[in-house]
C-alpha cells in the first residue's frame, strides 16, 4: 500500500507541470508507457489509468498555449493520420466488430497521436536527448533487473511474460530491449559523467542477457542485427569486429544448453515444429489478405478468421508471427503500403542526414545519432519479420523521433559558421612552434587542424617544419 501511495503522489504532483509544459507531459507519458511503474505496485494504483490522466492534462495545457500547429507538417504525419482512418474503417467493417475491436482501435490511435504530438513538442537537441534518456532508462530498468536475476540463477530460468503494456509477452520484451540496446550504447559512449557513463555501458550486457532469458529467437536475431550495425559503424571496425566475435564465442560457450538448443532450431526450420507453425501462419495470413485486399479482416481479428483460411485444420490457432503480414491481413493493402512507407522513411532520413553530415565539420553528434537510430530500426525490422508487432508503440514513436532528429540536424547544418564544409577544406591554419621531447622549441611551424573528428574518424594534425613534414594522430 505504501508503494501505491508514493507512486500516486508522484504522478499527481507532476500533473500541474504537465499542464504548464507539454514536453514534461510527453516525458511523463513515455515513462508510464515504457517503464509501466504502475505495474510495480500491488494495490489501488495498479488499476488506475494514469497514462490517460497525463495525456488529457498535457493536451489541455497544449491547447491553452494556442499552438500555431498541432503536429509537424510533414508527409509522415499525414501518413499516420491516414493510417488511423483506414484502420478505423477496417475495424468498423469487420465481421466480428465489437467493443473490444473499438478498444484495440483506440489504443492504436493513441499510439499514433502521441507520435505526432512528439513532432511538435520536441524542438531542441536537449529535449531530444532527455526523451531518449527516458526511453532507454525505462526499458533498461527491466533489462538490468531481469539480467541480475538471471545471473543469480545462472541462467537456468526463462522469462515467459513481460511487464505489461506493449511488452506483455516474452517476445515483445525481447524486441523492446533489442531496440533499447543501441540507445544505451550511444548514451554510454557520449555521456561525460563517468559514473553515468559506466552505468549505461554496464546495462548493455545485462539487457542482452535478458533477451537471452526470454528464449525469443526473433529477439535474438533483432539484437544481433542491431549490434552488427553499431559494430559496422564503429571507429576501429577491425578491432571491434574481432572483439565482438570473441565475445559472441564466449557468450555461446557460457550460455545454458537449453538456450543453445532453442537458438539452433533457427537452422532447422524445415523440421522444427514452431518454425513450421510460423510458416503455416504466414501462408494463412497471405490468403486472408488476398481475400480481403482493401480493408482486411479488422484490427486484432486475425485469430478469429484463422480457421477460415487454414488448408490443414487441426494444428491450432496462432498469431501471424510477422508484423507485415499481420497489418496486411488485418487492415488491408493500403495500410501495409502506409506502414512500409513509414519504415522506409526512417532509413531514408538516417541515410540522408549521414550523407550530409559527412561533408561538414563538428557533426560527430549527428553521425552518432544516425548510427544509434539505424541500429534501432534494423532491430525492429528484423524482429518484425518473426514477431507479431504491427502495432508496437516504440516503432511509431521512433518514426516521430527520427523525423524530429532529421529536421533538427538539417536545420543545424545550414549554419556555415557552426558547421563549416569539409569539401575542399583541409582545416583551419594556425601557427605554433614545434617542440622536441622535453618541450624544447625548434622552429616556427604551421599546423593544419581538423577541428573535431566525425564518427568513425580521427582528428589529424599536420605540422610543417623547415624541410620536413610530420603527421601525427591525436
Amino acid at each position: 500500500m505504501l508503494r501505491d501511495i508514493i507512486f500516486s503522489a508522484m504522478v499527481l504532483f507532476m500533473v500541474p507541470a504537465c499542464y504548464r509544459k507539454p514536453f514534461i507531459g510527453l516525458v511523463m507519458f513515455s515513462w508510464l508507457a515504457y517503464m509501466r511503474p504502475q505495474d510495480l505496485t500491488w494495490g489501488f494504483a495498479r488499476e488506475q489509468r494514469w497514462s490517460y490522466l497525463i495525456a488529457v492534462t498535457t493536451f489541455l495545457g497544449f491547447v491553452k498555449s494556442r499552438p500555431t500547429e498541432w503536429f509537424l507538417r510533414d508527409w509522415r504525419n499525414y501518413v499516420m493520420l491516414l493510417m488511423i482512418a483506414v484502420v478505423g474503417i477496417s475495424g468498423a467493417a469487420s465481421k466480428y466488430a465489437s467493443a473490444i475491436t473499438f478498444n484495440h482501435f483506440m489504443e492504436f490511435a493513441k499510439i499514433l497521436i502521441i507520435a505526432m504530438f512528439t513532432t511538435v513538442v520536441v524542438r531542441k537537441r536537449e529535449q531530444l536527448r532527455i526523451l531518449l534518456w527516458i526511453i532507454a532508462l525505462s526499458l533498461g530498468f527491466y533489462g538490468v533487473k531481469s539480467g541480475i536475476w538471471g545471473i543469480m540463477t545462472l541462467g537456468r530460468v526463462a522469462i515467459i511474460r513481460g511487464p505489461g503494456g506493449m511488452m506483455l509477452d516474452n517476445n515483445a520484451l525481447a524486441l523492446a530491449l533489442a531496440m533499447a540496446v543501441p540507445i544505451l550504447v550511444h548514451l554510454g559512449l557520449t555521456e561525460r559523467h563517468r559514473l553515468v557513463k559506466y552505468a549505461f555501458l554496464v546495462s548493455v550486457p545485462l539487457c542482452a542477457f535478458t533477451v537471452m532469458l526470454t528464449h525469443s529467437r526473433g529477439g535474438f536475431l533483432s539484437l544481433s542485427c542491431g549490434l552488427a550495425v553499431l559494430v559496422w559503424h564503429s571507429r576501429n571496425r577491425v578491432a571491434v569486429i574481432s572483439a565482438a566475435m570473441l565475445l559472441a564465442v564466449a557468450a555461446f560457450i557460457l550460455a545454458p544448453s537449453e538456450y543453445k538448443d532453442r537458438i539452433s532450431t533457427i537452422a532447422d526450420y524445415e523440421t522444427e515444429g514452431s518454425a513450421q507453425g510460423r510458416i503455416r501462419s504466414w501462408g494463412i495470413g497471405y490468403r486472408m489478405a488476398m481475400a480481403n485486399p482493401v480493408l482486411g479482416v479488422g484490427i486484432e481479428q486475425y485469430v478469429y478468421h484463422y480457421n477460415d483460411y487454414a488448408t490443414e485444420p487441426g494444428h491450432g490457432v496462432i498469431v501471424a508471427h510477422n508484423s507485415f503480414i499481420q497489418i496486411w491481413a488485418e487492415s488491408g493493402t493500403i495500410s501495409l503500403i502506409l506502414y512500409l512507407a513509414l519504415l522506409a522513411s526512417c532509413f531514408l532520413m538516417i541515410w540522408q542526414v549521414r550523407a550530409r553530415a559527412r561533408h561538414h565539420f563538428y557533426t560527430s553528434w549527428i553521425l552518432n545519432y544516425c548510427t544509434m537510430f539505424e541500429g534501432c530500426m534494423v532491430a525492429f525490422t528484423v524482429g518484425g519479420m518473426f514477431l507479431n508487432k504491427a502495432h508496437f508503440d516504440l516503432f511509431y514513436h521512433m518514426v516521430a523521433i527520427i523525423l524530429v532528429f532529421g529536421r533538427m540536424a538539417f536545420a543545424e547544418m545550414e549554419d556555415p559558421v557552426k558547421y563549416p564544409l569539409r569539401d575542399g577544406n583541409r582545416g583551419q591554419i594556425s601557427f605554433s612552434q614545434a617542440r622536441l621531447f622535453g618541450g624544447k622549441q625548434i622552429s616556427k611551424s604551421r599546423e593544419f587542424r581538423d577541428p573535431q573528428p566525425a564518427f568513425g574518424g580521427r582528428r589529424t594534425t599536420q605540422t610543417l617544419t623547415t624541410g620536413t613534414l610530420k603527421k601525427r594522430q591525436s
